[in-house]
């Protein structure tokens, strides 16, 4: 549902789902400031859907014990299948040499 909704209204509602944990938390903007180093102001802007940047959303999420969020919105891909070929195969023992050309042509052994 949120996907048709245009980025504004999309701030607005997570302003209202942080208001909503901070109140579940019983906390007041004043102790969210705190907590997370910014200004009340800047609690009650988010919490109207006034728009964030990333540091700050972080730092809020942070103060109200929800960083663990961001692992549910945007989780850790892991190891690509093709990475975890290349980790399966057997390393190298021995390294390898250039060879130099021979200044002699080769001949098989019947040959003079």
């Amino acid at each position: 549902m949120i996907d048709l909704l245009a980025n504004p209204d999309i701030e607005k509602e997570l302003g209202k789902r942080l208001k909503n944990r901070r109140l579940d938390l019983n906390l007041s903007q004043m102790e969210v400031a705190e907590r997370s180093g910014l200004s009340r102001r800047t609690i009650t802007a988010i919490e109207h859907g006034e728009g964030s940047t990333l540091s700050t959303l972080i730092a809020l999420l942070r103060a109200l014990n929800a960083l663990n969020t961001l692992e549910q919105f945007l989780p850790n891909p892991g190891i690509s299948p093709m990475k975890m070929l290349k980790l399966q195969e057997e390393p190298r023992k021995y390294s390898t040499k250039l060879r130099k050309p021979s200044s002699t042509a080769w001949k098989w052994g019947d040959e003079r």
